[in-house]
């Protein structure tokens, strides 16, 4: 039996990356999952991918920053698989710049995708959570999981939107926590840290070395990382765990 048999999850951002590992992760788990990203299409490997678990999937495409297009899209989740009990907002982007030349469309286009696609689905799926039963007819609930960043907490030159999106979910999160949790909806954000990717390994070794200087754990974390940990986030395990921030970065904060 998986940690999260019967449940019905739905995973934002989840055509590559730490979105797809995470799908593929609460697949194995035994969820079925809902997969969304800017284009339907681009998820063909990701439902393949659960679908090799047993499980089913359901691909959407959606903006995360349209609120018309998030309710349709929990709307349908719904209709397919009766519930939602998993929310993991992870669609993210980056427009990095120093501050002082920074422009409106690059600071609105990250905060919009980041932080207000957060909110947006975390207000879609509220209800239907709240209205989840157990057996026996006790509030069954639901967690929202959102996918913060370690430089949400401590701040990086050339991010000024990047790390007040994710500081803006931080917050959220908290005040979320606070909002549902008399209604059995547990909120939790995952602050990863450097994450090995496809990106990362491009960079040259004088950079990753002064990263890896900094990580006491002496490796960049996977997107292995982050699944497992919001496997644990989603499970009855962390039935007793809200608002919290959880750093998975290696140790290169508290």
């Amino acid at each position: 039996m998986g940690k999260l048999d019967g449940k019905v999850a739905i995973v934002t951002g989840a055509a590559r990356g730490i979105g797809q590992k995470i799908a593929v992760q609460f697949a194995k788990e035994g969820a079925d999952v809902a997969v969304c990203d800017l284009k339907a299409e681009w998820l063909e490997e990701t439902v393949g991918l659960i679908e090799a678990e047993g499980r089913k999937a359901l691909a959407v495409g959606v903006n995360v920053a349209e609120s018309a297009e998030v309710d349709a899209c929990v709307k349908s989740v719904i209709e397919k698989f009766g519930k939602v009990d998993t929310m993991i907002n992870n669609a993210g982007i980056t427009k990095d710049g120093l501050l002082m030349r920074m422009s409106d469309e690059d600071w609105d286009a990250v905060i919009n995708v980041n932080l207000k696609g957060t909110f947006l689905f975390t207000r879609a799926v509220a209800r239907p959570m709240m209205k989840n039963k157990n057996a026996d007819g006790t509030a069954a609930g639901g967690t929202i999981i959102n996918l913060a960043s370690v430089v949400g907490i401590m701040g990086n030159a050339g991010q000024a939107n990047y790390t007040a999106s994710k500081g803006g979910v931080i917050s959220l999160t908290k005040t979320t926590a606070k909002e549902l949790g008399s209604r059995n909806v547990r909120c939790n954000a995952i602050a990863p840290g450097f994450i090995q990717s496809k990106m990362t390994d491009v960079l040259p070794d004088d950079v990753k070395k002064s990263y890896m200087d900094s990580i006491p754990l002496k490796r960049f974390g996977t997107a292995d990382d982050i699944a497992k940990c919001a496997v644990f986030l989603a499970s009855d395990d962390a039935s007793y765990i809200t608002g919290q921030i959880i750093s998975v970065n290696g140790g290169m904060i508290g």
